[in-house]
């Protein structure tokens, strides 16, 4: 059965092409958050088997959105995505209970390998 997949970032266009990768790779796609508090949201209603979450968005911000899922469920399993230079949160999110980070740009091949390893 192929892996159920929830791609949380408030710009269109990125959720569009983690979406493309992800398709493309055997992923599907349940779902689509345009920030924290919806990613939380559709988390909760749709139980995907992973998350990728961007790290800066409005409302509330990817490292809040991964505290409050792994509160409800600790055996969420979230990669951050996040542009380079935002080392401080990435440590802050894999403290947080993140198994992963992808850095944008977005490179296919690290991005699946990245979703195989923490479904593992």
């Amino acid at each position: 059965m192929s892996k159920r997949i929830l791609i949380v970032d408030d710009a269109a266009f990125m959720r569009m092409m983690i979406k493309d990768i992800l398709t493309k790779n055997g992923f599907e796609v349940v779902g689509e958050a345009a920030d924290g508090a919806q990613a939380v949201e559709k988390y909760n209603e749709l139980k995907p088997d992973l998350v990728t979450m961007d790290i800066t968005m409005p409302e509330m911000d990817g490292i809040a959105a991964l505290k409050s899922i792994k509160e409800k469920d600790p055996s969420a399993v979230i990669i951050m995505c996040s542009a380079m230079g935002q080392q401080a949160m990435v440590i802050d999110a894999i403290q947080a209970g993140a198994k992963d980070f992808i850095v944008k740009p977005f490179q296919a091949d690290r991005v699946v390998e990245a979703i195989q390893k923490a479904l593992g």
